[in-house]
């Protein structure tokens, strides 16, 4: 007996072949068969009726941060609410694990790192995961049996450094011992599962304390004694940033890459391509190491995200505002000594120089402060501001806009939030994306999912990928968006029997309304541990979500189920080919 049968859906397998109607029946957590109307005879416990629905695979989503929030929230919401049934977490050299047993301070340095660098409330790292492992496998463990999405974790360059080295971890070299102990411990990591390496060299990335995180002290050699480890383990990646994955990379950047997919003989993937009419020799630039890896034996990929993914700012919190050249260290001042420096015209015509210079990089992109809308605000003077665009305002008022933004968030302690209207946003770069996607190394991911929390909410990108591209801009067909959701970040991972409608695959499974699908606008809620705040979408149209066959969501309602599967490499991935 079957364990349901979905009757008439219009199932769009994963393979980029064309749409066919069919019923899909599920045992034991698999695909066992796919028929065409009326052939399945055999009897099933539940069934529903899918005509006029859409069947894809569960989409994969290939790089998150959701290693602490899986916790307090195994639903791995909103990412699950938008057919979400794989997540890649553990990267960007970030992870929770290993923790070096005999010092807990090191835990506090990972929660206060986390925070900082990846936007996770403290009050939530803190109150919502126990900390109670110490080795990779034991944070596996942990999460085993209590998540409802599958999730693969990448070892954090940042954690093996730190178990090592200790505090030396951040601005010191290991010596020829201690690298033999990180080689260790990454070993033992990937004997129970760990995906691969993930490592920062981005001088965006630091820690609590402000320092460079400890994968920025790290030289090549021993990134490359790293990756020769992943090589030497079935199923294993690599994903690493620098600082030029936000803009262009240096010569020595795309040298770095291809040695590191070289000596592993796996993929790396970098996060995230950037792509924008205004600058077009940025793309052709950001794809020089993929095609240097292949003549080396390697493979690079490229994530870039499918739509624009909103961010709102603050002169008052750490945003990407801080990230301009010359602008953290006044923003980093306390709230009234930095509103006296904001509102000297000197100060600001520095910072506006700065952020307009070609060091600023991708950080360009927020200097035009006239577009900005402002949101929510938080004082009488500024009653009425809210939804309205900065320009108009300082017409208004005489002042150049960027000083008019200062003054409205001056007037509410800084606490006002700001939204930049995209500058890529034009025909012209929306037709680059589409021949970009083409490229057989770039891939559709980098939402960031379970970081930056009150900042973005890049985890609805796949249902509004797929409504932009069934009733919008419609770049590329139906059956080639699922397959770029599916099917192509589980081969970059080398997922076994995932990604696609197949029998014997697993039963991954969302079924949605093509004329409705769609992601809500994000909103600002406060459901975290220690009643933190983050950016939330409701999914339109998501009429059922399965994972292992069990249904987790049903009309954007999670039903308490929880069958994912921690998926460790060599048992739930193969190695996937560079050659």
């Amino acid at each position: 007996m079957l364990d349901h049968l979905i009757r008439r859906a219009t199932v769009v397998d994963g393979t980029g072949g064309p749409a066919y109607t069919a019923d899909v029946g599920i045992r034991g957590g698999r695909i066992v068969v796919v028929a065409e109307l009326g052939a399945v005879t055999e009897e099933a416990v539940t069934s529903e009726d899918a005509d006029g629905l859409v069947l894809a695979p569960g989409f994969v989503d290939p790089h998150t941060h959701y290693d602490a929030q899986l916790f307090w929230d195994p639903y791995a919401t909103p990412s699950m609410n938008h057919g979400v049934t794989t997540v890649a977490g553990g990267n960007c050299g970030f992870t929770l694990a290993p923790l070096h047993p005999d010092r807990p301070e090191d835990a506090d340095y990972t929660r206060r790192m986390m925070s900082r660098v990846e936007g996770m409330a403290l009050a939530a790292l803190e109150e919502g995961v126990d900390w109670t492992w110490s080795t990779f496998r034991e944070y596996l463990d942990a999460l085993e049996g209590r998540i409802a999405v599958n999730a693969g974790f990448m070892v954090g360059h940042c954690a093996l450094r730190r178990h090592v080295m200790g505090a030396d971890a951040v601005g010191g070299q290991p010596t020829p011992a201690q690298l033999d102990a990180m080689l260790a411990l990454f070993h033992d990591a990937m004997d129970a599962g760990a995906w691969g390496l993930s490592t920062t060299q981005s001088s965006t990335h630091s820690d609590g304390d402000g320092e460079p995180v400890a994968s920025r002290h790290a030289l090549p050699e021993e990134l490359l004694a790293l990756s020769r480890a992943v090589g030497e383990h079935e199923g294993t990646q690599l994903e690493a940033i620098v600082a030029g994955c936000l803009d262009q990379f240096s010569d020595e950047e795309i040298d770095l890459f291809v040695d590191m997919t070289a000596a592993a003989g796996r993929p790396l993937n970098w996060n995230v391509l950037t792509i924008d009419a205004a600058v077009p020799e940025r793309v052709p630039r950001q794809l020089i190491p993929s095609e240097r890896a292949r003549r080396a034996g390697g493979r690079i990929v490229a994530l870039t995200m499918p739509i624009l993914t909103p961010m709102n700012m603050s002169l008052g919190t750490f945003c990407a505002l801080n990230l301009i050249p010359g602008w953290g260290e006044i923003l980093a001042l306390p709230v009234p000594e930095r509103i006296e420096r904001l509102r000297d015209a000197g100060t600001r015509a520095e910072m506006l120089r700065r952020a307009d210079s070609k060091e600023a990089g991708v950080f360009r992109r927020l200097a035009n402060f006239g577009r900005y809308v402002i949101g929510d605000t938080y004082s009488a003077a500024n009653e009425g501001l809210s939804g309205r665009v900065v320009n108009d305002i300082a017409a208004e008022r005489g002042q150049d806009a960027f000083h008019c933004l200062v003054e409205i968030c001056a007037a509410d302690d800084l606490r006002t939030v700001l939204w930049p209207m995209p500058t890529d946003n034009d025909p012209d770069s929306w037709a680059l994306r589409q021949r970009t996607w083409e490229h057989e190394d770039v891939l559709l991911g980098g939402s960031d999912a379970g970081a930056h929390l009150d900042r973005m909410c890049g985890a609805p990108y796949t249902t509004r990928f797929l409504g932009d591209c069934l009733r919008g801009r419609k770049l590329v067909p139906l059956t080639a968006a699922v397959k770029m959701l599916t099917d192509d970040p589980a081969r970059l991972f080398g997922l076994r029997e995932r990604g696609r409608i197949e029998e014997g695959f697993h039963a991954d499974l969302v079924l949605f309304d093509p004329e409705r699908i769609d992601a809500g606008p994000a909103t600002l809620v406060h459901d975290l541990p220690g009643d933190s705040p983050r950016l939330d979408s409701k999914a339109i149209g998501i009429v059922s979500v399965r994972v292992n066959g069990i249904e987790t969501l049903r009309d954007d309602k999670v039903t308490g189920a929880v069958p994912g599967t921690v998926l460790r490499s060599g048992r739930d991935t193969r190695t996937v080919s560079t050659a």
